[in-house]
């Protein structure tokens, strides 16, 4: 299986911290918050990473390298100015994830969820599946409804929080031009009204690490934790 890490978003709610040092690069526990995902999609068997980079993406591409100290492949998606948004900057790598489904992570969110579970998991006649949370103080209204069926929808009550993390069909981008800027959420909405879309509700750690204030509390909880987060298992059998 593939992977894609959203990496070339501007950063604005972090600055003046993202002015100098894009948002992935940024520390929480000891390491850069993009180094987390890596660490734990190397550990689940992953070997095929996409990132797409914009803001200050040359630091990302010198930080990071070819993926050799993960055991990962890391292909870079260099994009614009003011980047391509989410949908965008998928459409633009399909023909680098391939035609099965793939994963796709946000860079500025931390998650304990394993990545190995996406491998478990079977699209069916499904466009996307999803990682929901419950909603943060910072966004109470959530972003998706999700019944007992694991069927996620767009009622406008009981909703919970997108997560970032989601496997999604090549086909749910089709209609996308690949160098057009657009956002996920309508496409993910529209899929979702049709009854196309499942999702899970994840009760583990997460954050959205869009301020300042929300990355130190991240760093203090790692650092008291011990880093949290461990690369473990790097001969698990890879994920192709």
């Amino acid at each position: 299986m593939r992977t894609m890490i959203l990496a070339a978003g501007r950063g604005e709610r972090m600055r003046p911290l993202s002015d100098g040092t894009p948002k992935p690069l940024l520390p929480a526990g000891g390491k850069p918050l993009i180094v987390w995902h890596l660490e734990r999609l190397s550990a689940a068997g992953f070997r095929h990473v996409v990132i797409n980079v914009s803001h200050l993406g040359d630091q990302i591409q010198s930080a990071l390298g070819n993926g050799d100290a993960w055991n990962l492949k890391i292909v870079y998606s260099p994009e614009p100015p003011g980047a391509l948004e989410t949908a965008g900057g998928i459409a633009r790598v399909l023909p680098l994830l391939g035609e099965r489904p793939f994963l796709v992570i946000n860079g500025d969110v931390f998650c304990d969820w394993d990545p190995a579970q996406a491998a478990t998991l079977s699209l069916q006649d499904n466009l996307a599946h999803l990682l929901l949370v419950d909603n943060p103080a910072h966004h109470p209204q959530g972003d998706f409804s999700l019944d007992k069926n694991g069927k996620v929808g767009n009622a406008a009550s009981d909703r919970l929080t997108f997560a970032g993390i989601g496997l999604y069909a090549p086909q749910l981008f089709e209609h996308q031009e690949p160098n057009r800027p657009a956002k996920l959420a309508p496409l993910l909405r529209q899929a979702a009204a049709s009854g196309h879309v499942s999702g899970e509700r994840y009760g583990g750690q997460w954050l959205d690490v869009g301020t300042p204030e929300r990355l130190y509390a991240l760093d203090r909880r790692l650092t008291e934790t011990n880093g949290g987060a461990r690369s473990e298992n790097p001969d698990r059998n890879p994920i192709q």
